[in-house]
């Protein structure tokens, strides 16, 4: 077959044209880097790595887990705020950089309110987590026995402002109770104490608790979402108790730097949500207590911004502030 060299030209511009158009920043030439603003071993730090696995053959060059913890997240959110807006670092976080720290700190070295959101990887619930030492078997009993001891009862955090911090707040706004905040340095800490009896409650999220309830070493009353928990299937809502306002879940969202092409974002998110939907995944995810998520970058972006609003409120009745 013999091409007509006016047809040649035609056809190489079509090629040409196609190149110039085509979305360069969906599969980006160099590796990939999703950041994980906590240290690793937690809940934050596991499903993101768990997907990094599974995407790899989305991103030929490569995609790593970095972890760079500190100031409740900010020092990670700040290096991926700086980072070139080209489709290859993505903030994975829970709630903290993403939609509360701003509410809570004086000033940032980042806007969290110009992420570009790619998608909810998972939502995990948070729990009331009773020491063994407390009377309480039920969440009516709990709250009774707060109304009896005004200020007597110890709660433990993962630090001034984290979720769990604004948790607890929440519920004392909800039940008309008063509690003494005991702020630890983070998750581990804390739960060891609550196992001690050195402090009487935490408002955990349930992949870490769940493990010491099933032991007999603390007793979860209730957990803070819309539907029981897979984990602790036998465990009340606190809707179930009467209580539908407390609701309470630590999300894990991947967002990325400001002016993020679409293009990379509607790549990165076909490839996350691909993998949440992965059988294998969502069994992983279930055994940290995690329910997959995969929602649209419109959907994520909603999502977020509902739960800054709502942790925005808490902050500004409990007066929570973080230097």
């Amino acid at each position: 077959m013999t091409f007509h060299p006016s047809r040649r030209l035609l056809l190489a511009a079509a090629f040409l044209a196609a190149a110039v158009h085509a979305p360069a920043n969906a599969q980006p030439a160099k590796a990939v880097k999703l950041i994980v603003p906590f240290p690793a071993g937690g809940t934050a730090d596991v499903l993101p790595r768990i997907l990094a696995e599974k995407v790899r053959s989305a991103y030929p060059a490569g995609i790593v887990v970095e972890n760079k913890s500190g100031a409740g997240g900010n020092i990670g959110a700040e290096f991926v705020a700086r980072s070139e807006a080209d489709g290859t670092t993505f903030l994975v976080s829970p709630p903290g950089p993403i939609a509360i720290n701003h509410h809570l700190y004086k000033s940032l070295n980042f806007d969290p309110t110009r992420w570009v959101p790619v998608t909810v990887i998972a939502t995990v619930p948070n729990v009331l987590a009773v020491s063994n030492k407390v009377p309480a078997r039920t969440l009516e009993e709990f709250v009774a026995h707060l109304k009896a001891n005004p200020g007597k009862v110890s709660y433990a955090s993962q630090g001034n402002g984290s979720t769990s911090h604004l948790t607890a707040a929440l519920f004392m706004q909800l039940t008309g109770t008063q509690m003494v905040h005991v702020p630890y340095k983070g998750t581990a800490p804390a739960l060891v104490d609550l196992v001690a009896g050195n402090v009487d409650v935490f408002f955990d999220n349930i992949s870490s608790s769940a493990q010491f309830h099933i032991g007999n070493k603390l007793r979860v009353l209730a957990v803070a979402d819309e539907k029981r928990s897979p984990a602790l299937p036998q465990v009340p809502t606190f809707a179930e108790a009467k209580l539908p306002a407390m609701k309470a879940v630590t999300f894990f969202a991947m967002v990325a730097p400001p002016g993020t092409p679409k293009e990379a974002v509607e790549h990165a998110h076909k490839a996350f949500s691909e993998a949440l939907a992965a059988p294998d995944v969502r069994q992983k995810f279930q055994e940290q207590g995690a329910v997959p998520s995969g929602s649209s970058p419109d959907q994520t972006g909603r999502f977020i911004r509902e739960e800054s609003e709502r942790w925005s409120n808490v902050i500004r009745s409990a007066k929570v502030t973080v230097e």
